[in-house]
Parts: C-alpha cells; sequence; structure tokens
C-alpha cells in the first residue's frame, strides 16, 4: 500500500462506521432468534409491519419503503402468500397493479412479532436517555441519506 494512502482504521470516524455496522448485525441476530418461533425473519417482519400500517399498498411501494429491488419482493412474497400471511388484489381503478393485504392470520403473525420487536427495542435501548435516543436517529438518518445518494449515483453510473 502506498504510504499516501490511509488505511481505515486510521479514520477518525472509523470507530463508529464499525460500531453501526455491528450494531445492526447484531440486531439482526438477535431478532432473527427471537422471531423463529413465529417462523419469520426480519425481512418477513418488515413486509408485515409496512402491510400492517399501509395496508393496500402495491408491491412497488413496498419495495421502495424497504429499500429491496422488486425482485427481491417477488422472491419474498408468494412464500408469505403461500403460507396465508399476505394476499395480493387487483386494484379497483388500475388493472395493471396488484394491493398488499395482510390476512387475518398475516395480522395475528404481525402483532405478535411487533411486540417482540417492541420488546428488544425496550431492552436494548431503556436504558438511553430519550434524547441520546433521538440523536441517534438523527445521526443514522443522516449516514441513510448519504448512503442512498451514493446508491443513486451507482445506480445513474450504470
Amino acid at each position: 500500500m502506498n504510504k499516501n494512502q490511509s488505511l481505515p482504521w486510521d479514520h477518525p470516524r472509523f470507530k463508529s462506521w464499525v460500531a453501526v455496522a455491528r450494531a445492526c448485525q447484531l440486531m439482526q441476530t438477535v431478532l432473527t432468534r427471537e422471531l423463529s418461533g413465529l417462523d419469520i425473519k426480519p425481512p418477513h417482519l418488515d413486509i408485515l409491519v409496512n402491510l400492517y400500517r399501509f395496508e393496500g399498498i402495491s408491491q412497488q411501494e413496498l419495495a421502495r419503503k424497504l429499500l429491496v429491488g422488486r425482485s427481491n419482493m417477488s422472491m419474498t412474497l408468494p412464500q408469505m402468500e403461500k403460507r396465508g400471511l399476505v394476499e395480493r388484489r387487483g386494484d379497483q381503478k388500475d388493472k395493471r397493479v396488484l394491493r398488499l393485504h395482510l390476512t387475518q392470520e398475516g395480522r395475528a403473525v404481525a402483532e405478535e412479532a411487533m411486540a417482540i420487536q417492541t420488546a428488544l427495542i425496550e431492552r436494548t435501548l431503556s436504558s438511553t436517555p430519550i434524547e441520546q435516543c433521538h440523536a441517534m436517529a438523527e445521526s443514522m438518518e443522516r449516514i441513510i441519506l448519504a448512503l442512498q445518494a451514493e446508491n443513486a449515483g451507482e445506480t445513474e453510473q450504470a
């Protein structure tokens, strides 16, 4: 390596970068374990929560909210549909659009999963003052915006 190049761990913000990545990875690991009794994983939870909040959104809108490609949705939704958690219905006004809805079973699983997630949030962050939680969220939002801009730049160049 050229001596003019800096190493990642020499960067003053490296520790923050690693902490964010490790926290995210550990959160996914713990959440995966805690959701296993419902036979769902975090991506399923993300879908269930969004359909719970935004009943009847399109598959494209859901993919945009979750920052995933439509192909990812095309793989996950049929599994959830087969399991009886979600259903796709045609849009009344535009027959090309499919609207996503929770089934009764999907709503019940979503509610149990949200209780698990909320309990994990409480256990993890209850000792952190709410002002610090808000500051952390604002910092994460800035990181998300910066990475979305990076990603948009890559998409435009492709």
